[in-house]
């Protein structure tokens, strides 16, 4: 059975995630109209996959901002485990990236988003091994949680559960999503649940179905329903193919800027599970005004603000936008879809008067125990009168004002925000237990989902308007200009007063070399004396060289030896101790105009590897490519890194260096490095050593990689533990070090990624290696002469592995750079 309708479209709302409090911000009447439409609107639609960037833009745009329903997207993951095409962030760092790169695109899309403790640990090829790593009751459980929590008519999952056919973390989202459709209205499936919500049943559940392999065919015998997302939405001015290319290319960090196709454009659901529908996935689901009495009015007094709205004059609607408020806020607040409402009419009124609220600060970031300057600045220019009751400043005392803004006078007033000493650091609230397990800690059920902290540095204003009482949240922002971008807003950040800065996070002691480090103590108030000491060592294992303030940054900077014939890799943490406390945290800043300013914490702490190895020192140059962290690591070792640029590709130049290493997918971003790859082919022939990291099949810049051909193709290994078959009496394996079975012992993540292939025959293969129950792989390591020179192509993992101070896969690349 076929059904396929099309609906007219509307404008669009960018609209907040649930849990976010309510902020006046001032926007076109077009999108007031549409967020009126909206208010109208019951249905509710939850989208499940795995990753940041599976969802479909264009379906959540269409449901979003024709259909006007409340959507959300739940992605098991944050996406911790990807790679990471604008930066050298990986892991928990990527993950934060990519959670903002995520509710950026659902501001775009109209959507909202959610999570649960799945951490991405990278490729997976099916459930199996994926429900290896993660508890599948705990993650079921999680999904369960948000069913009931959101409470949606339909689900729709973006991948079928067809075991093989697609990443394993895709497969088990719609495992999960169906097992979940299905034991979500059980109050016997986690009942510990209940006490903060109730069982829901959705009506029914559906694949987006698709063929990324050409056009969509339906199957004998299946019930499909047509969306016609290609749409023009004529108040907005676009297309939701359009909108879907703007949140699709959000995803930057994944590479995922986007194009929008022009003309038609058809999105197919399969039905799965559920009641029965005949003209619509939306069948028998209740318009919730309906169950109320007051809804039912409030739904009356909505429709006529809907014909009679005024786009000239959208603060005419004043009048009957509080009436309806007053009829939303007779409904039960503990229903979530009131609460909404209750949030959508506030934010409409305050839209329609044009009124701005702010909350600002010349200070970025502040600590525990301090004092920061801040003003709220309240503009409202209509002659209607926004009076101002209180002012609550975190959870202090409110501040009793009783003063009104109007005429476009702004109503400004200077508070100062005090934090005890024990307010917590901006830390992300997934980011508080443990990190380095495949699930994250989260033992707050009422935390379980949300995209990200709820606000701690805020202001609570009490407002009123013809008698009507509302209150609005507004967060503390750092808000400066900017020579080129302007006017910038940064969420002001909680840090320690002292943190620690490390030069380096593994460090080597090859042989009867004593690793250094410099170890830089921060203060914010004030130089505190102290003593620097490590964890888990005796005095005898390290020294201070030298010990220096500098008073004007507030910084102490420390030069530490460490000494030791305990061979093999130790962690050691570094603390300042004061009369204060014990200090032993690094303060992390990620950086990228596209997304909110991010900071979180991580101990400081060391990888230690001492061993015996060869290794020659001598001058090594690298091509960046999307970033990676391999040129700190390999200084660490002693070698003398040098940054290739763009105009150093002159053959004479680059027959200083011992060994060029190319970074991670360099051949599909770094221009400058294809346009020049005779030069490099020069270089080896003329006696130099090129080893060139892993590329991706999409967007090469060039297919010609080596001096003989050979492709690259998708396989890969994604168990870390995979067995590994070694010519260990190979040149690669066996000089300088020796390489032997037991280094390939505690890697992390995966082997490797985007193997060759189609070798041609002058390419040396020693190693094999593969997944559980998949044919052997000759690729991740491929090695020919060439002149006097050689050429490695490798896809093994070495940009997470060396990071990551993992010893054997150090020592292998030091014979990589040694040949």
């Amino acid at each position: 059975m076929k059904k396929s309708f099309a609906f007219f479209p509307i404008a669009i709302a960018l609209i907040l995630g649930l849990y976010s409090p309510v902020i006046s911000q001032s926007i076109p009447s077009s999108s007031i109209y549409h967020e009126l439409l909206k208010l109208r609107e019951t249905k509710r639609v939850l989208y499940v996959a795995a990753h940041p960037d599976d969802e479909n833009t264009r379906l959540i745009a269409y449901l979003a901002n024709e259909t006007k329903a409340q959507v959300a997207y739940l992605s098991l993951t944050r996406g911790d485990g990807g790679q990471n095409l604008i930066g050298p962030e990986l892991g928990i760092g990527l993950g934060q990236i990519r959670t903002q790169e995520l509710l950026k695109a659902r501001e775009t899309d109209g959507g909202r988003q959610f999570f649960t403790r799945a951490k991405d640990f990278g490729y997976s090829k099916n459930p199996d091994e994926t429900l290896q790593n993660w508890d599948r009751e705990t993650i079921l459980s999680d999904v369960v949680w948000v069913v009931r929590k959101f409470r949606p008519d339909i689900i729709i999952t973006r991948f079928n559960t067809i075991p093989g056919v697609t990443h394993g973390h895709h497969t088990t989202s719609a495992i999960l999503a169906e097992e979940a459709f299905s034991l979500a209205g059980d109050p016997t499936a986690f009942p510990d649940q209940l006490q903060y919500v109730e069982p829901w049943s959705p009506k029914r559940i559906f694949w987006n179905a698709y063929n990324f392999r050409g056009e969509f065919q339906e199957e004998e015998g299946e019930i499909y329903f047509e969306f016609p997302t290609g749409n023009y939405n004529s108040l907005l001015g676009e297309t939701y193919s359009q909108i879907a290319a703007d949140s699709r290319t959000m995803h930057k960090s994944q590479g995922f800027g986007s194009t929008a196709g022009i003309g038609n454009a058809v999105d197919h659901i399969q039905f799965i599970k559920g009641e029965p529908f005949t003209d619509s996935p939306f069948d028998g689901v209740d318009d919730r005004w309906e169950s109320y009495e007051t809804g039912k009015e409030a739904k009356v007094l909505i429709d006529q603000l809907i014909d009679d709205f005024d786009f000239k004059s959208p603060s005419s609607s004043l009048p009957e936008l509080l009436k309806i408020k007053a009829k939303i806020d007779e409904l039960p607040n503990e229903l979530v879809w009131v609460q909404e409402k209750k949030n959508q009419i506030n934010s409409l009124i305050l839209e329609a008067m044009g009124v701005e609220i702010e909350f600002n600060s010349d200070q970025e970031s502040i600590f525990p125990g301090a004092l920061l300057q801040g003003e709220i600045i309240v503009n409202n220019p209509t002659d209607t009168e926004l009076a101002i009751s209180s002012i609550q400043v975190l959870s202090e005392e409110q501040l009793e004002v009783a003063v009104s803004a109007k005429n476009n006078d702004p109503y400004r007033k200077s508070v100062e925000v005090g934090l005890d000493r024990e307010f917590p650091f901006s830390q992300p609230y997934w980011l508080n237990g443990d990190v380095d397990q495949p699930m994250y800690t989260i033992s707050d059920q009422q935390l379980i989902g949300k995209p990200f902290n709820d606000l701690s540095l805020y202001a609570e204003l009490k407002l009123e308007i013809d008698g009507a009482s509302m209150s609005i949240q507004v967060s503390l922002n750092y808000k400066f200009n900017d020579p080129v971008d302007g006017e910038v807003k940064e969420p002001v950040a909680v840090v320690p007063s002292v943190d620690l800065e490390l030069s380096k996070q593994v460090i080597f002691g090859i042989g009867d070399i004593k690793p250094q480090v410099t170890v830089w103590v921060n203060f914010r108030d004030k130089i505190e004396d102290g003593v620097l000491y490590f964890e888990d060592l005796n005095e005898t294992e390290f020294r201070i060289l030298e010990a220096e303030d500098i008073p004007g940054q507030k910084r102490r900077r420390y030069e530490v030896e460490f000494m030791s014939n305990e061979m093999g890799k130790r962690k050691i943490k570094a603390i300042y101790k004061t009369n204060s406390g014990e200090f032993d945290l690094i303060t992390n800043r990620i950086n990228y105009k596209h997304i909110p300013h991010l900071t979180y914490f991580a101990p400081a702490t060391i990888d230690w590897i001492q061993e015996d190895w060869k290794i020659s020192k001598k001058p090594i140059g690298y091509i960046p490519g999307a970033g990676d962290e391999i040129p700190d690591v390999l200084e660490s070792l002693g070698y003398p890194v040098t940054i290739i640029n763009d105009g150093d590709y002159d053959i004479n130049y680059l027959s200083q260096f011992q060994s060029i290493v190319v970074g991670i997918r360099a051949y599909n971003t770094n221009e400058e490095l294809a346009s020049n790859q005779q030069a490099l082919m020069g270089y080896v022939r003329a006696g130099g050593n090129l080893i060139v990291q892993y590329n991706t099949t999409a967007r090469l810049l060039t297919n010609q990689l080596g001096p003989f051909p050979f492709s690259i193709t998708r396989n890969r290994v994604s168990v870390e533990n995979a067995p590994v078959t070694a010519d260990f009496d190979h040149p690669i394996l066996s000089s300088p070090n020796q390489i032997n079975a037991s280094d390939f012992d505690g890697w992390v993540q995966e082997r490797g990624l985007y193997f060759a292939g189609q070798l041609d025959s002058a390419y040396e293969t020693p190693l094999i290696m593969n997944d559980p129950g998949e044919d052997p792989s000759n690729g991740s390591l491929i090695y020919a002469k060439y002149g006097e020179g050689n050429f490695i192509y490798t896809g093994l993992s070495f940009f997470r592995e060396l990071p990551a101070g993992v010893p054997g896969a150090v020592k292998l690349f030091i014979n990589l750079l040694e040949q």
